[in-house]
Order: structure tokens, then C-alpha cells, then sequence
């Protein structure tokens, strides 16, 4: 199911929710129709929550079915509040906005080039897949610029041939490119996907949200 939704009204969802198959985060102040629309389009449990005592959740928290990596800023509290529903570390790194630098699904993570190996490891570790450094289409925080799920990879529209294979090698399912949110390339930031649905930034257009369906197979 595809849902278009906004946190307060902004179309950027993708910076303040974060999902994997089973469990959505929203923040505290999310409305109702918001969660609703995530419950829905995702069919997950969600679950509202702060991290470093923000609301950008899906900006500090990179995750898939096997644990979730936080931003070091986050407080113990807020972990154990979340450490019964899903295995989660905090990163120790100075590049700690997980969502921003980690992309990842069942199969593979790709990380911000610059992240130490320190903090790969604890990835690895944590999320129970292999971790490759590289970038996309010229930018390093290559989660705010794509999405992927078990099914299939959206990417920033600058998205080379070659880097779309990689990635389909990488994780082990087909890449595409498109835009949200009338034209923004910045498809993490405005996406919020699992294999069994999507919800999308709101003033994304008819063209993009088919974009989405055929990239992501739903």
C-alpha cells in the first residue's frame, strides 16, 4: 500500500520516522494521521519515541529486521525504552546521524565513506549483514538520497548507470531513480518504506508515486 502523509505538515517524512518490516518510530508529537497512514501503508507497529532528545528519528537511527544503529547523542533512556522491541547500539563516530549515513536492508549496508571502521564494525555487528563504503551520485549520506527495501532501491535522480548496478549487486535487488515531493532528490528524506508498502511526502506527484510502486515492487 502506497499512503501519502506529512509530519505537522512538513512532506519530509523521511527525517523524522524511521521503519523496518516489522516496527515504524515516529516522534512524540506525530499526529494521529500520521500514524495511521504508517500502520496502514507499512502494516508495523508503531511506536512513538525521542532520540538525543530530538523529533528526527529518521535522521539519528538507520535500521533492518536484525537491530538498529542510533546516534551517539542518544541517551541511555531513550534506548532501553526502545531495547525490548529491537537490538540497538548507539555509534561511536562523529558522523552519528545513522539515518543520514547508513543505508541498509536485510541483505547490506552502504555507509557515509568517511565513517571509521570502528563504527562499521559495530554496523556489522549489530545489523547482521556486510558493510560497503561509497557514495551516490556525488554525495556521501547516501541515506538521504535513497531508499531501499527487501524489494527493490529509489535513488537520487543523478543515480548513474553503474552506481545503479552496484547497488542492485549490493543489495541484491533492482535500483532505480525518481523524485518526491514535486521534484526533490532527496528520496530518504521524504520516504518512509518497507517491503509491504510506502508513505510518501504529500505534494508528491501521480508520476512519482508510480515511480515508487515500480521501484519498490508494491
Amino acid at each position: 500500500m502506497l499512503k501519502l502523509s506529512s509530519y505537522l505538515g512538513n512532506p519530509y517524512i523521511g527525517v523524522y520516522c524511521v521503519a523496518n518490516e516489522s516496527l515504524a518510530l515516529v516522534p512524540f508529537d506525530a499526529p494521529d494521521s500520521l500514524v495511521s497512514d504508517l500502520t496502514e501503508a507499512l502494516e508495523c507497529e508503531v511506536i512513538k519515541a525521542t532520540l538525543a532528545s530530538t523529533n528526527i528519528l529518521g535522521s539519528l537511527m538507520a535500521m533492518n529486521s536484525n537491530g538498529a544503529i542510533v546516534s551517539g547523542m542518544a541517551s541511555l533512556l531513550e534506548i532501553r525504552s526502545l531495547g525490548d522491541k529491537i537490538p540497538i547500539i548507539r555509534i561511536k563516530d562523529r558522523l552519528n546521524a545513522c539515518g543520514n549515513n547508513i543505508l541498509v536492508n536485510d541483505n547490506a549496508a552502504l555507509v557515509n565513506p568517511e565513517l571509521s571502521d570502528s563504527a562499521v564494525k559495530q554496523i556489522e555487528e549489530v545489523l547482521q549483514i556486510d558493510v560497503t563504503k561509497g557514495t551516490i551520485a556525488g554525495y556521501k549520506t547516501v541515506g538521504s538520497v535513497c531508499t531501499v527495501t527487501n524489494k527493490g532501491v529509489l535513488c537520487h535522480p543523478a543515480t548513474s548507470k553503474e552506481e545503479l548496478k552496484k547497488l542492485e549487486d549490493l543489495f541484491k535487488v533492482p535500483a532505480a531513480i525518481g523524485t518526491l515531493n514535486y521534484g526533490a532528490p532527496l528520496i530518504g528524506a521524504s520516504l518512509i518504506a518497507n517491503s509491504k508498502g510506502a508513505a510518501v511526502g504529500f505534494r508528491s506527484t501521480p508520476i512519482e508515486l508510480g515511480r515508487v510502486e515500480n521501484a519498490l515492487y508494491l
